[in-house]
């Protein structure tokens, strides 16, 4: 029996191209440029794609289709999908869309140990993300008005509509922590946080 296909959003991104058509990895790049989907994933680097699809050639998900001979060049491939491929895209669609997945992410992870700076310096710098986020946001919701303007489908900007709501959601709660901290709502000292120690090393021991 063989293996699982590891899963992966360049690999995602590289098979559904593939169903659609045989292509060669730059042509791979530059449509998910094109299309707006390498805001949710990550293309920047063209030795990600290559990588991935030496793994799905291994895997057996896709084939090459033809080599083409480059002088002084190297040789110009095009791939294409295998039916194992097929079932596999279809496969992780259906479970990426229905099972939401852990994820560990560098924000949650540095505010969990946000104690360790000062309150206010936990203010500063949290408002400099506030300000990336708003001007992120502002300019990908004036980019989809833009599209939709053009005559672009809401289907095919439906990611693009994910990540604003995140973004939207993470800019209100970012700016109630700011305003919670500044309020002394929320806050903390060298003191305060011994004391919390303490007691909850104390309750654990017993």
């Amino acid at each position: 029996m063989k293996k699982p296909i590891r899963r992966s959003p360049i690999a995602l991104a590289i098979l559904a191209l593939l169903i659609r058509e045989p292509m060669h990895p730059y042509r791979m790049q530059q449509l998910i440029k094109e299309r707006g989907k390498d805001i949710v994933i990550n293309v920047h680097h063209r030795t990600s794609i290559y990588q991935t699809i030496e793994r799905l050639l291994r895997d057996e998900a896709i084939q090459v289709m033809q080599k083409q001979r480059q002088p002084g060049k190297p040789d110009f491939t095009i791939y294409t999908i295998t039916d194992r491929g097929k079932e596999t895209v279809y496969k992780w669609l259906r479970e990426m869309l229905s099972t939401p997945k852990d994820e560990f992410f560098d924000f949650p992870a540095a505010i969990s140990f946000l104690a360790l700076l000062p309150p206010e310096e936990v203010i500063k710098e949290l408002q400099k993300r506030i300000s990336i986020l708003q001007t992120k946001l502002e300019n990908s919701r004036k980019s989809t008005k833009e599209s939709i303007a053009d005559g672009l489908p809401r289907l095919f900007l439906l990611e693009i509509e994910y990540q604003q709501v995140l973004q939207h959601a993470e800019l209100m709660w970012l700016k109630d922590i700011v305003q919670s901290i500044q309020s002394h709502q929320i806050w903390w000292d060298r003191e305060w946080l011994e004391k919390i120690a303490q007691k909850f090393t104390s309750a654990e021991e017993e």
